[in-house]
């Protein structure tokens, strides 16, 4: 159900003053140290059950116009922080406000905010008109009338009103439940896990029309989702979550190419982690410079190559000597066995077990064979067998330096 508000702020983007907050200003949404638990109560002899701690002390804004994604594994504690956001459920510690307002005691229904959930739970007794301006009866008709014509043309239904909602398919069902949340002119919309029930492919498309139909309607809005491909395509920012706290929150970009941890690496993909010297070798990433942002370069902790799903490639048969320095992989060459090849996504990727410095065996790892559009899918013009001797590089792009 959404509530009606006066409509948002006008889009702005985002700047980082701090990990996982937008600016300070005391507008949109903050959240402070918050923790939310469930069951708890009396336990044997006279001792009290603290419960399970679902959300353990997070604290993160949501600037106005700004779209948040929490992102993580399931039962991370991200929907269980959105619908503490919300009012669904109690904060144990902490607060969340809006506007500098402290929430505590404010039901939902007062909150001003639109919710969307996995089943966008259209009634079926109305068409889709009746649907997306379920929220908005109070509304004089010719208003009203304008305002469902606007957002169905936002979500791409454009002359959908009069259509049952039985005879739509499961992508426009998602797009009749948006266009109902917007309708209000929410103050915040919270999202939570609104793709999943789709296939993939609909996923991604519909995903790149939730952004832009976010920002067309300038609308505030926390995202939650575990897919960190749909974070990255919806999102200006993503908060990563695990085991109920807050790891990192950055821009996409920023994420992908600097996590900060092992763990938010391995969230995201990266598939391998190799001890490194330090200083680093020339040409591989290192992390920047803020101390606010990223891991200090200067401690002592030994940092290790993160290698992205995409930052493994076969460089050439290996015919038994030292492996060469290649300019390209800033001396990071290994050997590896071929266990198997799939062209997917414009690649051939192969398969390899390598044997990497510092482990015990050899690591299973996909490397790509070219890079997506060649001509030439290998060194060579072939693409090595099960069993062959091939040497492996990483390519910078495609890795990441973590140092804990």
């Amino acid at each position: 159900m959404v509530q009606t508000d006066p409509a948002p702020a006008a889009h702005a983007a985002p700047q980082d003053a701090r990990p996982g907050t937008a600016p300070r200003d005391g507008a949109g949404l903050a959240v402070r140290d918050v923790v939310v638990r469930y069951g708890g109560g009396g336990g044997r002899g006279g001792r009290t059950d603290p419960g399970t701690t679902a959300v353990a002390g997070v604290t993160l804004d949501v600037a106005p116009g700004e779209v948040l994604a929490l992102l993580g594994p399931s039962g991370c504690g991200k929907s269980s922080l959105l619908r503490a956001v919300a009012g669904l459920e109690p904060v144990a510690a902490g607060s969340v406000t809006w506007d500098g307002r402290d929430l505590a005691g404010v039901p939902v229904h007062r909150r001003g905010f639109g919710l969307m959930f996995q089943e966008g739970q259209l009634f079926p007794h109305r068409d889709v008109a009746g649907n997306v301006a379920y929220g908005i009866a109070g509304l004089p008709r010719a208003e009203r009338d304008a305002r469902v014509t606007e957002l169905l043309d936002v979500v791409g239904l454009a002359g959908y009103g009069r259509r049952a909602v039985a005879t739509l398919s499961g992508g426009e069902r998602q797009r009749v439940a948006l266009a109902r949340s917007l309708a209000p002119r929410p103050r915040l919309l919270l999202l939570d896990e609104p793709l999943s029930a789709l296939d993939r492919g609909l996923r991604e498309r519909l995903a790149l029309d939730l952004r832009e139909a976010l920002r067309a309607t300038a609308t505030t809005a926390v995202f939650v989702t575990h897919d960190h491909d749909e974070a990255f395509t919806v999102a200006d920012r993503v908060a990563v979550m695990d085991a109920g706290r807050l790891l990192q929150v950055a821009p996409p970009e920023d994420l992908w190419r600097a996590p900060t941890s092992r763990r938010v690496a391995e969230f995201l993909g990266y598939q391998a982690f190799v001890p490194l010297p330090d200083p680093l070798p020339a040409g591989l990433p290192g992390a920047p410079a803020a101390p606010d942002r990223y891991p200090d370069p200067t401690d002592d902790v030994p940092p290790l190559l993160a290698v992205g799903p995409r930052g493994l490639r076969v460089l050439a048969p290996h015919d038994g000597g030292p492996a060469a320095p290649d300019a390209g992989t800033a001396g990071a060459v290994w050997d590896a066995t071929v266990v198997g090849s799939v062209f997917r996504r414009g690649a051939v990727e192969v398969t390899v077990d390598v044997a990497l410095p510092g482990a015990d065996g050899p690591a299973r790892l996909v490397a790509l064979a070219a890079p997506a559009g060649s001509a030439v899918p290998v060194p060579g013009g072939t693409v090595p067998a099960p069993g062959e001797r091939v040497r492996v590089g990483v390519d910078p792009a495609g890795c990441a330096v973590v140092r804990r």
